[in-house]
């Protein structure tokens, strides 16, 4: 079955969608970027992680509104070309794929580094150039491939999180046979200068180190439109995001920190993961979070070269890239917009390498808040999609907003003062300050590029097939 108007083929299964949803917001940084954090708030590193965690279920509950109403490859930027005007859909798809296509070398970069450390006759930049040719051949494949190789690595990340759990509850509770449990104790979330020993304030510091690492979740709303039941996958990915964050996030931290106290040096040396794995005197603790490291990386690597690809697809039908972006080959894959999104992934790799600290450093910090520009760009929508759904399609209402619009108005604020607060961090070369100033300032360069482009085709209507795809319109 191919959906109607495109040349994507439905070759995702709900076990592929299923693994996909719950994969998505288990990115490399949970795993790498945590220490940080419970550095910076202690304890209290949970109360940022639920913040997050809160404002990640109502942006996913919106976007789930408008994607089991319009499933459509394009997600958010088709929702926005609607809700909002071309501009937005425009804007806001070209800076999504730009942040991936940065993503692609971070992780690259980040995968070759484990993999040298293991065999060192290969050099990091020839291990960086297989992973990803490998998984650019994945994808080049089938959608299909793309899903099956999705479906092993969340997988693993998945089993490996339940598995740190129920081994901590056991050390906690002194029933784990042969582990070192003097330092476990749910005690060290008080004991070690309280719950909050930064203050109040670090729970916002908090939030600037784990708000990116949450970056994915919207990723089960792109891949829907490569499945058979596209509304029922958007359904349930919405409904199930509560339960995913609190698991495998607020769970997995809480036990890192009731391992071992906040403030032991080994969490930032060693890494959050590996130092409370340590304390239990696991052996080889080191090697089998670097198994998973390198798993959550070739994960995020797989699912950015997809995500990036489908939305160039996107933006392609839509007249706002190279047409050559829309085409798909006979199985149904985008080839032009894979190998254009693997070509700047490949290069900006070449900058990691050759100008880590000036061109690469402008790439990483200009991207760096697109994911805040992505959720309030849900927000916005979403207000004015409810509205045109309500009078055209009610019928297609089957996931809802709650409190609309509310709690919409709410979500947005919060994170307008995310962004705010991320001003007044100015330490460092990857400040808050810079990330959103850089960020800022891409993001105006590609607004006057949509808004000049629109003044001279002017503002017509998305093409035929993709206004096929999407039984809503605003005319």
């Amino acid at each position: 079955m191919t959906p109607p108007g495109s040349g994507l083929q439905a070759g995702l299964k709900n076990r592929h969608l299923t693994m996909i949803a719950i994969g998505g917001v288990i990115g490399a940084g949970l795993f790498v970027g945590s220490s940080s954090g419970i550095a910076a708030a202690g304890p209290g590193i949970l109360l940022s992680y639920a913040l997050v965690g809160t404002l990640v279920v109502l942006v996913m509950r919106m976007l789930g509104e408008m994607s089991a109403a319009n499933p459509t490859s394009g997600s958010f930027s088709a929702h926005a070309d609607r809700a909002l005007g071309r501009w937005a859909g425009f804007s806001i798809g070209w800076l999504y794929w730009f942040f991936w296509v940065v993503v692609l070398a971070v992780e690259g970069t980040a995968g070759a580094k484990i993999l040298a450390g293991w065999v060192p006759a290969v050099p990091q930049w020839g291990w960086a150039l297989i992973v990803m040719l490998v998984l650019t051949a994945s994808n080049l494949v089938s959608v299909g491939s793309y899903g099956e190789f999705e479906f092993w690595f969340a997988g693993i990340k998945v089993v490996a999180i339940a598995a740190f759990i129920v081994v901590g509850l056991l050390a906690i509770f002194g029933v784990l046979p042969g582990a070192h449990t003097d330092t476990a104790s749910f005690a060290n979330l008080t004991n070690h200068g309280g719950f909050l020993p930064h203050g109040p304030g670090s729970i916002l510091t908090g939030v600037l180190l784990v708000v990116f690492s949450f970056m994915g979740s919207e990723i089960a709303t792109l891949a829907a439109g490569e499945s058979e039941d596209p509304q029922r996958a958007v359904t349930k990915a919405t409904n199930s995001i509560i339960w995913r964050i609190g698991v495998f996030y607020l769970g997995s931290i809480l036990i890192v920190i009731a391992l071992l106290p906040w403030n032991n040096p080994s969490l930032v040396k060693d890494g959050s993961y590996v130092a409370a794995l340590d304390s239990l005197g696991i052996a080889h603790a080191g090697q089998i979070m670097n198994v998973i490291v390198l798993t959550a990386v070739l994960s995020c690597l797989n699912s950015g070269l997809y995500t990036a690809s489908r939305m160039a697809f996107s933006l392609g039908q839509r007249g706002d890239a190279p047409k050559s972006f829309a085409r798909t080959n006979a199985r149904g894959v985008p080839q032009a917009a894979i190998l254009a999104s693997v070509v700047f992934g490949f290069v900006a790799v070449f900058f990691n390498y050759e100008y880590p600290k000036t061109v690469f450093l402008f790439l990483v910090n200009s991207s760096g808040a697109v994911a805040l520009f992505v959720w309030l760009v849900i927000c916005l929508s979403q207000l004015r999609m409810r509205r045109i759904i309500q009078r055209e399609a009610p019928e297609k209402l089957v996931v809802k907003m709650w409190l609309y619009p509310y709690l919409t108005w709410a979500t947005a604020a919060l994170i307008v003062f995310v962004l705010g607060y991320m001003l007044t961090d100015t330490k460092g070369e990857s400040s808050g300050f810079k990330t959103v100033m850089l960020s800022l300032g891409v993001a105006a360069v590609v607004i006057v590029i949509s808004l000049i482009k629109q003044k001279v085709t002017g503002n017509r209507p998305a093409p035929a097939a993709e206004a096929a795809e999407d039984p809503v319109s605003i005319g």
